[in-house]
């Protein structure tokens, strides 16, 4: 959601990227908390602290499959003399009434199933003959096999310390103990824990929706034929992938011809499940670049407060932006540039934060480090704008991927990290130290 209208600023002002995402940020708001049920929060992030209603384990139970015995009773147990224990009955996971294990008695016992009284320690059945005199047992056989497994003698061949094999009650998690801290984001372990401590459903900011369109009457499918004068609209499915790796519910809106009616109608239809709208093309400065054409407007009659400011940026690739908000619910729109590299890197610096940002995250960039640039000759930069360069990132290393240009998507598919040249650089030797942005 969006509750500011964007800053403004003259034609001619160039925005640096700082000054850009930062527009953004101060613009974008996290989503209203709801309630879901467990795997429809996989991904949302909590906004309060959990608490454990009950202990983990909440009572003291096996960790193997054996026989639960008094210590005392197997003390001096070995193969040449092993200790004689009546086998009083079966312990199972889940049984409500349990056995009582006396002086020279044992429990055939499963593994979960909760220490009996009287028991004190678990004695693995492979330390046994399992109740059949043959030998050390490899394993129990099946109750409905071998009922006579229950009950009779068996012989222990080893002696067992004091709870050997017991999880003891609330040795994961306590009552009381916070379980997971606000601000967590719920993947399959979070979800396992929620679960395991009784919670059905959690409160959480849901994971936002964002619609991915491009702009351009050049663009066919994939797996459509190609004719004279088209590309296949690749940058859809890259910003929707995208999207879906950064946290979102991604939505991908085939490509849309060069008509500024058809775009803003599409748009309008698609913000009934929007929360942001990402569309790619048509913001420079060509005749046909209908994204411009169909939102550069600042002030709609129907609409106040939305409305879509295009600029330009001192970064490259990336330097024509849009940025602004749509519909009654001012939906936040970024318009990024159509060249490839340049939606791709647009992206990762400025919609990644953003979809972030939604999710109520507090750290929304990617990690950055310094590495040492690893090339056969020096990197040019134009001044006064902040290059990113792909480049492949490993063991404190970075090696330039491809060359500048914005269309590149084969190398693009190569790199893992984007290489920062700052805006008042112009050359950067082989063996600098640079700042490098990590992609994966």
């Amino acid at each position: 959601m969006s509750t500011a209208a964007p800053r403004t600023a003259g034609p001619d002002h160039l925005w640096s990227v700082d000054e850009h995402l930062a527009d953004i940020l101060a613009t974008v708001r996290p989503l209203e908390p709801i309630e879901l049920n467990l795997l429809d929060a996989q991904g949302c992030v909590l906004v309060e602290d959990v608490t454990v209603p009950v202990s983990l384990p909440p009572f003291d139970n096996s960790s193997m499959d054996g026989y639960a015995v008094r210590v005392a009773d197997v003390a001096g147990a070995s193969e040449q003399y092993p200790a004689a224990l009546e086998v009083v009955g079966d312990v199972a996971a889940g049984q409500a009434d349990l056995l009582h294990v006396g002086p020279g008695q044992a429990a055939r016992i499963m593994t979960g199933a909760p220490l009996p009284p009287g028991a004190e320690t678990v004695v693995p059945v492979e330390w046994t003959d399992g109740g059949l005199g043959e030998g050390p047992a490899d394993g129990m056989r099946a109750r409905s096999l071998a009922p006579e497994g229950a009950t009779g003698q068996v012989l222990v061949h080893r002696p067992a310390g004091p709870r050997a094999h017991v999880r003891a009650k609330g040795s994961d998690v306590r009552a009381g103990d916070r379980a997971l801290e606000a601000g967590t984001v719920l993947g399959p372990p979070q979800i396992s824990l929620l679960a395991a401590i009784g919670r059905g459903t959690v409160r959480v900011r849901p994971r936002p929706r964002v619609v991915v369109l491009s702009t351009g009457s050049e663009l066919v499918q994939p797996d459509e034929e190609l004719r004279s004068g088209q590309i296949y609209d690749s940058n859809s499915f890259a910003l929707t992938a995208a999207a879906r790796d950064a946290g979102a519910i991604a939505y991908r809106v085939g490509a849309v011809a060069d008509d500024a009616a058809t775009l803003r109608d599409t748009i309008e239809d698609q913000l009934v499940r929007a929360d942001l709208v990402v569309t790619t093309g048509g913001v420079s400065v060509g005749a046909y670049d209908v994204v411009k054409e169909a939102l550069s407007y600042t002030a709609d009659e129907d609409e106040p407060g939305s409305g879509v400011e295009f600029r330009r940026i001192a970064m490259q690739p990336g330097k024509p932006q849009g940025f602004g908000s749509v519909g009654p619910d001012h939906t936040p729109l970024l318009a990024l540039p159509g060249n490839p590299v340049s939606s791709y890197v647009s992206f990762e610096l400025f919609v990644r934060p953003a979809i972030r940002t939604l999710m109520g995250l507090t750290d929304v960039h990617r990690p950055r480090v310094r590495a040492r640039l690893t090339a056969d000759r020096a990197l040019t930069s134009p001044k006064g704008r902040r290059q990113f360069l792909r480049g492949r990132y490993a063991d404190g290393t970075v090696t330039p991927v491809g060359g500048a240009g914005s269309h590149l998507v084969a190398a693009l598919a190569q790199a893992n990290a984007l290489i920062v040249v700052p805006e008042d650089v112009e050359s950067v030797a082989p063996g600098t130290e640079t700042e490098v942005v990590l992609l994966g």
